[in-house]
């Protein structure tokens, strides 16, 4: 039967509890635990939207242009297009654009190098925009304009990220293994840009720059996600804090990560570092629906 567009599914159950989404999820699991993380948050965001704006009755034409903003390599870009006529992701870095491009993708993806705060669309033209993990980065009042002039009425905005409360699950040595990976994720704050305190504050700011006076904003977003132990360093490895740590200081930065993965083995009574535990994660989303 194929996966139906985003616009076939009428409620909330029905557009979760669909075999073709979760196969498309599962197409582009994990690169280090990171892939799926994005692809799971993406799928809730999807789902709230659903249940509060896609599907009102005000919301009378179809939803056919998703716009991907800050999409890097493409990961959440490539899941939105199984559910739109057609899929835009845009971002600053010509090389995350060179390597989406390069990766497998859908005929109905396009990607743009451009500013969050100057969209290559026409007024009134875009049904959603999105931004996973990104948004952080923008420069909020101009971004927030250009939301405005490119959303279609009724249309909707959903940015969401990951806060930084994660906790970490493996038998009955859990509670340990949370203590660890926060006391790492403590230490790797001191690098942090101002732009993160924005994830900190769990996106208070962003939901308070939305010019749309229909808006949400959730931070209860639950998930657990499969991970091996080095796919937990990996996971460090793509923090923004981490890379700056390692700019300053290259050697203390790769011993942080080296002695923290010991750390968890030793508490996991296990060698290799390809043993699977879960990475509990709690995400933040702002919503918002532009009015008519």
């Amino acid at each position: 039967m194929g996966v139906k567009p985003i616009g076939y599914y009428r409620n909330y159950s029905n557009y979760l509890e669909n075999q073709s989404l979760y196969s498309v999820t599962r197409t582009w699991y994990v690169y280090r635990g990171v892939k799926r993380t994005k692809i799971s948050l993406f799928i809730r965001i999807c789902a709230l939207l659903a249940e509060t704006w896609l599907f009102s009755p005000q919301k009378v034409d179809p939803v056919r242009l998703a716009v991907d903003v800050g999409c890097g390599s493409g990961q959440s870009t490539h899941v939105l297009a199984a559910h739109f006529e057609k899929v835009v992701g845009t971002d600053i870095s010509e090389a995350q654009i060179e390597a989406a491009k390069q990766a497998a993708s859908f005929p109905n993806v396009t990607y743009h190098v451009c500013p969050a705060e100057e969209l290559p669309f026409e007024d009134g033209s875009v049904d959603l925009i999105t931004a996973f993990t990104a948004a952080h980065w923008f420069d909020m009042p101009r971004f927030m304009k250009e939301v405005d002039r490119v959303l279609k009425p009724h249309g909707c905005v959903a940015l969401s990220t990951y806060t930084t409360d994660f906790s970490m699950h493996y038998k009955d040595c859990s509670e340990r293994l949370t203590e660890i990976f926060t006391e790492t994720r403590d230490l790797l704050l001191k690098y942090s840009d101002e732009k993160v305190n924005l994830v900190i504050a769990e996106y208070k700011e962003v939901f308070e720059s939305v010019p749309f006076p229909d808006k949400k904003r959730v931070t209860q977003i639950f998930d657990k996600i499969p991970m091996s132990v080095s796919g937990v360093i990996g996971l460090f490895q793509s923090f923004s804090m981490y890379q700056a740590f390692l700019r300053s200081d290259p050697e203390a930065a790769k011993s942080l990560l080296q002695k923290t993965e010991q750390r968890f083995l030793e508490t996991m009574g296990v060698c290799s570092n390809e043993t699977q535990v879960e990475i509990g994660i709690r995400s933040a989303c702002v919503l918002g629906c532009k009015g008519p």
